[in-house]
């Protein structure tokens, strides 16, 4: 149940930290008042919350869209059924543990269960009309083709503004610290682009993107050695550096390559968005179980956390292994062809045209002058 809602805060929202607290607030003490493992209980709130990074309308898809040249609507399409699978192995996960290890994770005593039948399906209904008509207005409007991205975010902030009028819960607070987390959450990215877009100036007027270009077209084994080195790279930066700062600065080095070899960047995107999700997950700077330790009770211990989050790491790598092996993943929903053909992207150079009565009459210029020589018109005989 927790990963269902988590997928659906990630449909909701788009990021990480709100999915992450609000689990952590509401269902880490629940869990642990009926005897669920500990670590168990925080590895699955720090593993739903982080499918927001990859089920749309993800914001990490929108900043990778931008910096790939590609359309947010494209990637949220290629995103949607490896977001969809990434949720069915967490869900496998726990059913495992449940089938194998079930005091890890212990059914309801009979007086918790207090609606049944009837009941429970209408308390069901009334809980997840809402956030399903939200999750329609924003990608529905998207995937129909009735808004652009852009549009569909303004229509869910429409739409959730309405839910929470409708709920009585929107007041003055509520709407200046909406504003002020915008505003700074904007801030902060704008600052992370500029930094990066100084560090990819100085990096290109030393030619060191022709250096990382030419090294990763010589790797052995073609685009799948390039998959391969390009995957294990950023799973290591992802231990220290967020999703930001690896979009803004070594996705840009990474794009031009995985183009001249032929690849789908909007297939590379997901794929790299998958990847970097674990930068999320794996200690020490993972940010999602920051977040859980900000909010966990006092006997959830730091460890636990960590131990809990480490299988669905793996989880993680499972699926970009997936869909490395299975293209169509991605691309059953792009009308794309094969991501890679194992040939290098054709490049095509056009020379320009001499005239053919004075080709080779008039020597190249020297200077300048020579040139305003030669577009000078002649006079007429």
């Amino acid at each position: 149940a927790v990963i269902f809602v988590g997928a659906l805060l990630a449909a909701t929202t788009g990021v990480v930290a709100a999915s992450v607290i609000a689990m952590g607030l509401i269902s880490l003490p629940i869990m642990l008042r009926y005897g669920y493992d500990k670590a168990l209980a925080s590895g699955v709130i720090a593993a739903a919350g982080t499918l927001a990074q990859i089920i749309p309308p993800s914001l990490v898809l929108i900043v990778l869209a931008d910096v790939l040249g590609r359309s947010v609507g494209d990637m949220y399409k290629g995103a949607f059924l490896p977001g969809l699978l990434l949720t069915g192995l967490y869900v496998g996960w726990v059913l495992l543990n449940t089938l194998f290890r079930p005091h890890l994770a212990p059914a309801l005593p009979p007086e918790a269960r207090v609606l049944r039948g009837w009941a429970l399906a209408q308390r069901v209904a009334v809980a997840m009309v809402p956030p399903l008509l939200l999750i329609f207005l924003v990608l529905g409007s998207i995937f129909i083709g009735w808004a652009t991205p852009t549009e569909g975010g303004a229509l869910g902030a429409v739409g959730a503004l309405g839910l929470a009028l409708v709920k009585r819960k929107l007041n003055h607070k509520m709407l200046v610290e909406s504003l002020h987390s915008t505003a700074k959450i904007t801030s902060f990215v704008i600052f992370i682009l500029i930094g990066s877009s100084v560090f990819s100036l100085v990096f290109r007027g030393v030619n060191g993107d022709l250096w990382v270009e030419h090294l990763l077209l010589n790797l052995p084994g073609g685009p799948l050695g390039f998959l391969i080195v390009v995957n294990t790279l950023v799973f290591l930066l992802a231990f220290f550096l967020d999703f930001f700062e690896i979009s803004f600065i070594i996705l840009p080095l990474l794009a031009p390559v995985a183009e001249k070899l032929g690849i789908d960047l909007v297939w590379f995107g997901i794929l790299m968005g998958v990847n970097m999700q674990t930068s999320f997950m794996h200690p020490p700077f993972g940010f999602a179980l920051f977040y859980l330790r900000s909010v966990a009770p006092p006997a959830v211990r730091t460890s636990d956390i960590y131990w809990g989050a480490a299988p669905f790491v793996v989880i993680q790598v499972i699926l970009v292994a997936l869909i490395i092996s299975f293209p169509a993943l991605v691309t059953v929903g792009l009308d794309r062809s094969p991501v890679h053909s194992g040939e290098p992207a054709p490049v095509q150079f056009l020379a320009p045209q001499e005239d053919q009565e004075g080709a080779g009459t008039d020597a190249p210029p020297e200077d300048a002058a020579d040139l305003f020589k030669q577009l000078a018109p002649k006079p007429s005989l």
